[in-house]
C-alpha cells in the first residue's frame, strides 16, 4: 500500500534536503496502520499507512503530538510530514530507537505524565476533533466535564453501539448509566488537563537513553484520572510509574470509582472496533457502575 516515490517527495519537501527510499522495513504492532521504518542513508523515518480517505486522521494525529510536544514534558516523535495520493495517506514521523522499560525510565514516566497534566485550558476538549483507534471522537470545547463526558465520550460511543447493532441490555442500562453520572463526582472538579487519551503500554516505549517516548495519541483536555485510568486497563504499568506520579501529582479521592467508568469508554470502543467478547465486559462493567450509584 502507498506511494513511496509521492512519500519519498513529501519528506524531500518537509526536510529539504533529497529523500529516496531506499529500503523499508515493515513495523509490527498496530492493528489501525501499517507501519514501516524507511532509510536512505543514514536517514530514517518512521512512516504510518493508511487508505487515502483517513488523511484527516493523521492530520489530527500529527496535531496531538505537536500538542505534547510543545508542552515539554514527555518526548514525542516529531511529525515530519503527511499527504495522501490514490492509493494511501501517510504520516511520517521522526524515527527513535526505542527500547524496554527499567525501573528508573517507569518513574521517568510517571513524573513526565504528572508534568503532561498540569498543563491546563480553559475549556474541556481541544481545538479539532480526532480519532480513538478508528473510532472518531469528538472533542467539542465544553465548560461541563459531566456534560462533555456524558455526550461526547459514553453516550457516543453508546449511540455507535447501537448502529452496530449492540442494543439490548448494553443500551438501556448505558442510559441508565449517563443519567446517573453526576453520582460519581461528588466533591470531584477536575480542571482541563492535557491528556494523552490512549495511554496504554503499547503507545509507551523509551530512547536510548531512557526517556519515555509516548506516541499514537487521542489528545484532548479533560480529568487527567483518564488518563491514570486507562495504563491500568490492560495489565497496568509497573509500581514505580505510580508512585512517581502520585508523589508528584497526588490523585483525588474517588478515584477507584472513577476508574472504572472512565475506562467504560475504551472497551465500549474496542466493541464497536473489534465486536467479540467486549460487549460482554461493557455490560458487567455498566452493572457494576450502576450498583454503585
Amino acid at each position: 500500500m502507498g506511494s513511496w516515490d509521492a512519500i519519498a517527495a513529501a519528506i524531500s519537501r518537509a526536510t529539504g534536503a533529497p529523500f529516496r527510499v531506499q529500503s523499508r522495513q515493515a513495523v509490527g504492532g498496530g492493528c489501525i496502520n501499517a507501519g514501516y521504518r524507511v532509510v536512505d542513508g543514514a536517514r530514517a523515518y518512521f512512516v504510518k499507512l493508511n487508505e487515502s480517505s483517513r488523511l484527516a486522521m493523521f492530520e489530527a494525529e500529527a496535531a496531538g503530538l505537536e500538542e505534547i510536544a510543545r508542552s515539554r514534558t514527555l518526548r514525542v516523535p516529531r511529525p515530519v510530514c503527511h499527504g495522501a495520493d490514490d492509493e494511501a495517506s501517510w504520516l511520517v514521523l521522526e524515527h527513535i530507537e526505542l527500547r524496554s522499560a527499567s525501573q528508573r525510565s517507569m518513574r521517568a514516566l510517571g513524573l513526565g505524565l504528572a508534568r503532561l497534566h498540569r498543563v491546563t485550558a480553559e475549556w474541556y476538549g481541544w481545538s479539532r476533533d480526532n480519532t480513538i483507534g478508528a473510532t472518531p471522537q469528538v472533542n467539542t470545547p465544553s465548560a461541563d466535564w459531566i456534560a462533555f463526558w456524558r455526550v461526547h465520550r459514553l453516550g457516543f460511543q453508546l449511540r455507535l453501539a447501537a448502529e452496530n447493532g449492540h442494543r439490548g441490555r448494553l443500551l438501556g442500562e448505558g442510559e441508565r448509566l449517563l443519567e446517573r453520572l453526576p453520582v460519581f463526582f461528588a466533591g470531584h472538579a477536575p480542571g482541563p488537563s492535557l491528556l494523552h487519551g490512549d495511554l496504554w503500554s503499547g503507545n509507551v516505549a523509551f530512547d536510548e537513553a531512557g526517556a519515555p517516548v509516548v506516541f499514537d495519541p487521542a489528545v484532548y483536555y479533560g480529568d487527567r484520572e483518564a488518563d491514570l485510568a486507562m495504563t491500568e486497563l490492560f495489565g497496568g504499568f509497573a509500581p514505580g510509574f505510580y508512585a512517581a506520579y502520585d508523589e508528584a501529582y497526588p490523585l483525588d479521592p474517588g478515584y477507584a470509582r472513577r476508574k472504572l467508568l472512565y475506562n467504560l469508554y475504551h472497551v465500549l470502543n474496542h466493541l464497536n472496533l473489534f465486536g467479540g467478547g467486549y460487549r460482554a465486559q461493557a455490560e458487567r462493567m455498566i452493572g457494576e457502575l450502576l450498583t454503585q450509584a
